[in-house]
């Protein structure tokens, strides 16, 4: 289980912003600061899911821009890895798969080009944070509840959902690290994840995604949304940095340039657009997801 210290932001009763993995994308962060600003929603009710710095050309201007912005980052994997200067992003992949090869080259930009300062910062950050919200106890975190670094996707079975929520003791998790936008209730209790902004979610188009969860009556409505930005400026960057070209064209196609981590029933979904929904997980007592 995820050990160390919960931040408890206390009680929120108005609307939240979620986003995941910036990934160093300098233009996909500002534009969902941006998003943020438009709805209204100030950097204390703004949380980012981990993986600040990856693949992408601008790991220390990301950071340094979260850090101006004070919004609550959850510590991924990357950040594990970058402040303690370890080897490779922790992500356990199998060694010498396409995954494994392409991270060695972005894990070292990223570690050569953040300052004492940033990595500083990294190890400061919270492995798990805490909140309620419509009578219902919130914990985020990066991957699993179980490891840092475990993939959750929509699909995995229910008994293995399950397992996760026992490591925690709670109503609803948010977590990111897996890349693709969902949400799913699991024994009376919400699995979401917000998907991320710093790469697209494979489905063909070059969108980043984030969530807006708020409280309604004694529900909690979750919006699943998605935006543009100047993709084609950070594939350019990422480009003249010498960063693997699958990741610089993955922006550009929004096809993620390998597929080894992903389950079946997600890789078969490879290059179907993501519709952008609503849903609300009703009060306690009522079982399932309903669309709005």
């Amino acid at each position: 289980m995820i050990e160390g210290p919960i931040l408890d932001l206390g009680t929120i009763d108005a609307p939240i912003l979620v986003f995941g993995g910036p990934y160093g994308n300098l233009e996909a962060t500002r534009a969902v600061l941006a998003e943020a600003g438009r709805l209204g929603i100030p950097a204390s009710r703004t949380l980012c899911t981990g993986d600040v710095c990856a693949y992408c050309a601008d790991p220390q201007e990301t950071v340094d821009l979260l850090r101006a912005t004070g919004i609550v980052t959850v510590m991924g994997n990357c950040e594990e890895e970058l402040a303690g200067n370890g080897a490779d992003c922790g992500c356990g992949f199998a060694t010498g798969s396409a995954c494994d090869v392409l991270s060695q080259q972005w894990f070292a930009y990223a570690a050569a080009h953040l300052d004492a300062e940033a990595k500083a910062w990294m190890r400061t950050l919270p492995r798990q944070v805490a909140f309620r919200m419509a009578g219902r106890r919130f914990r985020v975190i990066h991957g699993g509840a179980s490891r840092i670094n475990r993939f959750i996707f929509a699909s995995m079975p229910e008994k293995e959902v399950a397992g996760e929520f026992r490591c925690l003791g709670t109503d609803a998790v948010i977590a990111g690290h897996c890349g693709l936008p969902f949400s799913r209730v699991v024994g009376g209790r919400l699995w979401h994840n917000a998907g991320v902004i710093g790469m697209p979610a494979n489905d063909g188009t070059p969108r980043g995604w984030y969530s807006v969860l708020r409280p309604e009556g004694g529900d909690i409505a979750l919006d699943h949304r998605s935006f543009g930005y100047d993709h084609a400026a950070q594939a350019r960057k990422m480009r003249e940095c010498g960063l693997p070209e699958g990741y610089a064209r993955g922006l550009e196609t929004g096809l993620w340039p390998n597929l080894d981590i992903l389950p079946a029933a997600e890789r078969q979904r490879t290059g179907l657009p993501i519709a952008s929904d609503s849903v609300r997980w009703p009060g306690k007592g009522q079982a399932d997801l309903r669309i709005t």
